[in-house]
């Protein structure tokens, strides 16, 4: 993935060649960096924001909130087929490739094996809950397109499921496959949202990073700072409040509250959701979830065998320098796994 460059110059017909980066998933079709060209003929508005940099290559302005999201409208439809995406100023707007890294890594805890090989159940038989789905609705729009797999998604804000059924509303051939549920509990994860009669193959969730506003607004802050010192590095210049923009304190890829902070941080969101998932352990195959903060991992697993979960993993994820892991664990026996698949008819 490009960092965010300085210089930026009007782009020029000689194209780089992509570097293949080898910490993402082999199926991911962003590990070999972003095609601006290709993009900007899928998605002409791109163009105003692509440029080249001192390196000859051709990237935006990570640090703008408009340039990411018409890099992400313009990956959903060139990669994903999605013709018509958007969210409300100020929303989340995360990055594309370390969420179907997600998305692919989900695909391969699912696969089943048949003869040598290992097959990866692909249509509408499977069932995701997206816990917190928000206004960008990225996750059911990337396992739609990437597999064919019917979504629910969950969220406490009325605004985001609102767009997030407008985005699939407004692209038919995907939109029988998405719905959507109001958590009127900010303190639940599953209660209220999981029916007595649902069943669902697994469960995924990006939990809130940040324990309180001043930490996220405190992290924003470090976030332009380093963007700001990074492309001072790059161009010879001092890095300076201003450049920065932290007065203002806008946040990189926006958000709102539900999408960036909870009480308790995301440790105190994984312990909620690791507690209630007992409740409904014979109806989930896999819950899963992200952890941003290797500390809490360990608390988490340790939480889990209190629980007494059957089987747990940790899947790790590189997207260059940085390192994030899912955690997934199931409640079922050996021998439950085989049935639920025979009852899902999965083989």
């Amino acid at each position: 993935m490009n960092k965010t460059d300085s210089k930026l110059t009007p782009i020029a017909s000689t194209k780089a060649t992509p570097k293949l980066n080898k910490g993402m998933h082999p199926r991911n079709l962003h590990n070999a960096g972003y095609d601006f060209e290709a993009l900007i003929s899928s998605f002409n508005e791109l163009k105003p924001f692509v440029s080249r940099n001192d390196f000859g290559n051709l990237s935006i302005d990570f640090a703008s909130p408009k340039a990411v999201k018409a890099l992400n409208a313009a990956l959903l439809k060139h990669h994903y087929g999605v013709d018509n995406w958007d969210i409300p100023e100020g929303f989340l707007c995360p990055p594309i490739p370390g969420r179907a890294d997600y998305i692919h890594h989900i695909a391969d805890l699912l696969a089943v094996k048949k003869s040598s090989k290992n097959k990866i159940p692909k249509g509408d038989k499977i069932t995701v809950l997206d816990i917190g789905t928000g206004a960008n609705v990225i996750y059911p729009l990337l396992g739609v397109q990437s597999y064919g797999w019917q979504f629910v998604g969950s969220d406490v804000d009325p605004a985001s499921l609102e767009n997030a059924q407008q985005i699939f509303a407004k692209n038919p051939g995907i939109s029988g496959k998405f719905s959507c549920r109001l958590q009127g509990n900010t303190q639940h994860v599953f209660n209220g949202i999981i029916n007595k009669d649902d069943r669902f193959d697994v469960t995924l969730c990006n939990p809130p990073f940040h324990a309180s506003l001043a930490e996220a607004s405190a992290g924003t802050a470090r976030k332009l700072t380093n963007l700001a010192a990074n492309r001072a590095a790059k161009s010879g210049s001092k890095a300076t409040k201003k450049t920065a923009n932290i007065e203002t304190a806008v946040l990189n890829f926006g958000g709102q509250k539900a999408e960036l902070w909870c009480e308790g941080g995301e440790r105190q969101f994984l312990s909620n959701m690791i507690s209630e998932s007992r409740s409904y352990a014979s109806q989930c195959f896999w819950f899963t979830s992200l952890i941003s903060k290797k500390e809490n991992l360990k608390p988490a697993q340790a939480l889990l065998q209190k629980v007494n979960a059957h089987q747990v993993k940790v899947i790790e994820m590189h997207q260059g320098s940085k390192i994030t892991r899912i955690l997934a664990w199931t409640f079922l026996t050996q021998e439950q796994q085989q049935l639920w698949l025979q009852y899902r008819e999965l083989f």
